[in-house]
Parts: structure tokens; C-alpha cells; sequence
């Protein structure tokens, strides 16, 4: 049996103007993003329709104005949308009171964004307990909840630092920590590293990942970093326009872009680096000899393609052969990345 989606978003519209609901009611089938500014209004989302299963890491990516931050708070309700509908873990969002829609994101939803919102006069463990205060728990219970992930960030040895004296990483890492205090089914996480200079900015990657592996989050990832994007997720959906141009694995959108617009996101991309054997795989194809692991990249398995004489090499996932990849294909990545 297919398991349910954790999030469901379908047709979903969000049209800012005067009287969106109206407008969208006469608006002629196929109008462009163009055509509804030149009419007033602007289709922050744009028939939108995605879901995103339990456990994975969904990236949604596109330039300033694309529609991926607004998306995501029709997910949160953050914005009540135009058109369509959203349901998390089955139950229609844009149906619940306003304390139900309350406690689904005190009890259900982490936010982590771009402004790090600490509270200045607050230590770092009085800010990350300061959700679980809202929630009405007794202080020591929160206090034991807060050191617990503190430490899960790699913050223990700090809890009576304030923000102030924290660097922008560290900052960053007290959001996450408050984030996760309530135990959050679903993470939505908008550009949180993008004020982060490079080396921080790689490092808070590290740790997000070293955190996904641990606690297997549901998570909605904005960025408008391609090179984050491949590197964290599961799958990603490009935006543009308030619409979706293409959701799909990030080895699929490189060596498959469904359009021009993604095209040119992936153009200076390193396919070798994106690529797995997984991928290249060929079920019929079994090969002989030693197998390389599914999750290997071209990058990394370079040293065995140039030097190995074999036509077909087999690839092992779970300790399985799937298929075989063939040595020239592989090749053939590298040799475009040269």
C-alpha cells in the first residue's frame, strides 16, 4: 500500500490584488505570469501541485521573486491561499480553526529562516526553551528538553551565552536547536544559511545533514543555491513565476532538465559529481567482478573508470546487484566535466 503523503498540495494558487477570488474565477484558462501582473494582480503561486513523503528532504529553489518562499507558507498557512487545497498528513489545512491551525504548528511544525530571530536579552538556553514556554510546560521539563538538543547541535558548553556573543553559525544553530524543541514532525527551513559566509555556510550544511540522519525529518528546504540544493536533497522543485518547472531527484534534473529555464540552472553544474552508479545502472546488465555501491558518484568512482578494463561493472545496493553500469558511460561524465 502507498504511503500517505505527509504534505499535499494540489492545484494550489495564491493571487495577491484586490479581490483575488473573483479574479481567478474569470481569468481565461492558460494567462500567463504577464498577463496577470498586466491585470493587477500577482500569482505569487501559480497552480502549484506536490507532495512530499515522511522522512524526505524536499528543496525548492528559484530566483528572488520565484514564488518558493510564499509556497512554502501556503504549506504553514502562513498564507491562506486562493485556490486549491492542502492537506497535512490527510487533514485539509484551510478547513482548521485558527486554534487548531495554532497547535498543528506548535505540535507539528519547526521554522528555521534566513533572520535568525533570537531573543537578544535571552540566553542561548532560555531562547531555545522559549517555544516549549509558550506551550505552557514547567520549567524543568523544558530545561531538560532545551540541554538535550543544545548538545544535538554541538552547542553544549554555551546554554548561558547570549546571542551577542555567539558568531552567525552559532547563531544559526540556536535557531535550529529552538526549532526542533517541540520534536517537530515536518521542518520547513527558508534560506537559514544563506547570511552565512562560505566556510560557516558548509559547515552548518554538515551538521544539518549529521541532523536529517539522525532524526529523519519530513523538511521543506527553500534555497536558491543550486550547489546547496544537490547537495542536501532528495528531490528538488525549481520555480519560476509562482509555478513548479520541474520537481525530480537532483541526478534526474541535471541529466534531464524538463525545461529551458532549468536547463540553464544546470548548465555549469559538474554532472560527474551528481551522478551515482545508481543511476547509471542498467537492471538487464549485471556485469562481473568487484561491484561499486549504488550511492557512489561518477566523481568518485573516477580513479576505478579509467583504470578498470571492464565493459560492465556491477552495482550493489543493500548489499544486492541492481544492474551494471557501463564503464564508457562513465567515462563520458568525466571527460564533460574536463
Amino acid at each position: 500500500m502507498t504511503q500517505q503523503p505527509v504534505i499535499s498540495c494540489k492545484n494550489v494558487w495564491k493571487v495577491f490584488g484586490s479581490k483575488p477570488e473573483a479574479y481567478l474565477k474569470t481569468m481565461p484558462e492558460g494567462h500567463s505570469y504577464d498577463e496577470i501582473s498586466a491585470d493587477g494582480y500577482i500569482a505569487g503561486v501559480k497552480d502549484v501541485s506536490i507532495e512530499v513523503s515522511r522522512g524526505e528532504m524536499l528543496v525548492i529553489m528559484g530566483l528572488s521573486g520565484s514564488g518558493k518562499s510564499t509556497l512554502v507558507r501556503c504549506f504553514s498557512r502562513l498564507h491562506e491561499i486562493t485556490s486549491g487545497t492542502i492537506e497535512i498528513d490527510g487533514q485539509d489545512i484551510m478547513s482548521l480553526s485558527e486554534k487548531e491551525l495554532i497547535e498543528l504548528r506548535r505540535n507539528k511544525m519547526g521554522m528555521v529562516f534566513q533572520s535568525f530571530g533570537l531573543l537578544p536579552h535571552r540566553t542561548v538556553l532560555e531562547n531555545v526553551a522559549f517555544p516549549l514556554e509558550m506551550r505552557g510546560q514547567d520549567k524543568h521539563t523544558r530545561r531538560a528538553r532545551a540541554l538535550e538538543v543544545i548538545k544535538l547541535v554541538g552547542l553544549e558548553g554555551r546554554e548561558e551565552y547570549f546571542p551577542r556573543e555567539l558568531s552567525g553559525g552559532q547563531q544559526q544553530r540556536v535557531g535550529i536547536a529552538r526549532s526542533l524543541a517541540i520534536e517537530p514532525d515536518i521542518w520547513f527551513l527558508d534560506e537559514p544559511f544563506s547570511a552565512l559566509d562560505p566556510l560557516i555556510r558548509r559547515e552548518m550544511q554538515d551538521e544539518f545533514l549529521r541532523l536529517q540522519g539522525l532524526l529523519g525529518k519530513t523538511i521543506v528546504f527553500i534555497t536558491h543555491d543550486f550547489d546547496e540544493a544537490l547537495r542536501l536533497a532528495d528531490r528538488i522543485a525549481i520555480m519560476k513565476d509562482g509555478a513548479v518547472e520541474q520537481c525530480d531527484t537532483p541526478d534526474q534534473i541535471v541529466l534531464h532538465p524538463a525545461t529551458e529555464y532549468v536547463r540553464k540552472f544546470t548548465e555549469e553544474i559538474d554532472k560527474a559529481r551528481v551522478i551515482t552508479a545508481k543511476t547509471l545502472a542498467i537492471a538487464e546488465t549485471k556485469g562481473t567482478g568487484e561491484a561499486v555501491s549504488a550511492d557512489a558518484t561518477v566523481k568518485q568512482l573516477a580513479k576505478l573508470l579509467v583504470h578498470d578494463t571492464r565493459e560492465v561493472i556491477p552495482v550493489t545496493e543493500d548489499g544486492i546487484i541492481i544492474g551494471g553500469m557501463n564503464r564508457t558511460d562513465g567515462l563520458t561524465l568525466l571527460l564533460e566535466a574536463d
